[in-house]
């Protein structure tokens, strides 16, 4: 397994990680548990260590099911997990923030007993609270670092104005970002450029466009009535068809090179830089092989800017979120 380093100060972890979010909840009508036990501990085989979850997956189930495949190999998995994203169980759609330090100190006695682990590795903030200064938040999170409770510390969506100032609190070891070849926002907002210069890991997630980058969606009668992408800007309708016809170019492109869609796709990320360790989801042990796979293709430069061209700012049709979504973003 290709591995690289966690920032500046981090350890190294495997190049490519594990999402796990889509295992219980957004994509699927129901779980597989036995597939994505299966998957996990295939994750593991392959040298796959970094897991990535959220105590807001479920809520709470994503994390209860890795604590439940991990036991009796901890010492195989860099665990990563997340607080800060607040579910309303009567409206599964709405979402809150909360970045208080009393809350912090709830959220991650909650997850570590849930994942059955005394220490989380890496814990994310997974939204910025626009109420709660971040110095307030980082300074609680440290804490945690202080008591043992978590070894590294990260900041999920982040802007570089924020993570500059969170970043002078205590190090910051990696933000995780939505990033791709149809999500490429963090080039022009200084994200990537600002956790280079600190020495901070970027971690893609939806590195294959929730799917898209795949090419295995051909409409969006493909997706299950409750998945979350029916109600994604980018999968509906005009912007569906405007889409796919940008994947379809990659994947001629993924023919002449004898890879898939996918692979080349992931491949783009990972030529972006060695301080980027995308964490494309699966909940199927196929995908996962397939992703990995991914670590040995080589992308010439020619082959870079053909990506780019057909992927070009911009060129995505739609918003990567529902607009009430979008305003939780910090940017």
């Amino acid at each position: 397994m290709h591995t690289r380093q966690l920032g500046k100060n981090g350890p190294q972890v495997s190049a490519i990680g594990l999402g796990c979010m889509g295992m219980t909840d957004f994509y699927t009508t129901g779980t597989d548990t036995r597939e994505a036990t299966a998957t996990l501990h295939r994750a593991l085989e392959l040298g796959v260590n970094l897991l990535d979850t959220a105590d807001m997956y479920g809520p709470h189930t994503n994390e209860e099911l890795i604590g439940k495949a991990i036991a009796g190999k901890r010492d195989q998995v860099f665990l990563a997990s997340k607080f800060g994203i607040v579910r309303d169980p009567a409206n599964p759609t709405a979402r809150g923030v909360n970045g208080r330090p009393e809350y912090i100190r709830q959220s991650i006695d909650g997850s570590l007993k849930r994942l059955g682990v005394d220490t989380l590795d890496l814990y994310y903030q997974h939204r910025i609270d626009p109420q709660v200064a971040i110095e307030e938040t980082v300074g609680a999170m440290a804490e945690l670092v202080s008591a043992g409770k978590v070894r590294y510390l990260g900041l999920s969506e982040a802007s570089a104005a924020t993570l500059e100032r969170a970043h002078k609190v205590h190090p910051i070891s990696a933000l995780q970002s939505e990033y791709s070849l149809w999500s490429r926002d963090q080039e022009e907002n200084a994200c990537l450029a600002t956790c280079q210069r600190l020495g901070v890991a970027f971690v893609p997630y939806s590195p294959l466009g929730r799917g898209f980058l795949t090419g295995a969606l051909k409409s969006p009668d493909d997706f299950a009535a409750d998945d979350y992408r029916r109600f994604s800007p980018r999968f509906q309708g005009e912007n569906f068809a405007k889409n796919l016809l940008l994947v379809q170019q990659v994947q001629a492109l993924a023919a002449e090179k004898g890879v898939t869609a996918g692979q080349l796709a992931l491949a783009w990320v990972l030529a972006q830089g060695d301080y980027l360790i995308p964490i494309p989801g699966t909940k199927q042990r196929k995908y996962l092989e397939e992703n990995v796979a991914a670590l040995e293709v080589t992308l010439s430069g020619e082959e870079l800017h053909a990506l780019e061209a057909i992927f070009a700012a911009n060129a995505t049709a739609g918003l990567r979120y529902p607009e009430e979504v979008m305003k939780l973003l910090d940017r």
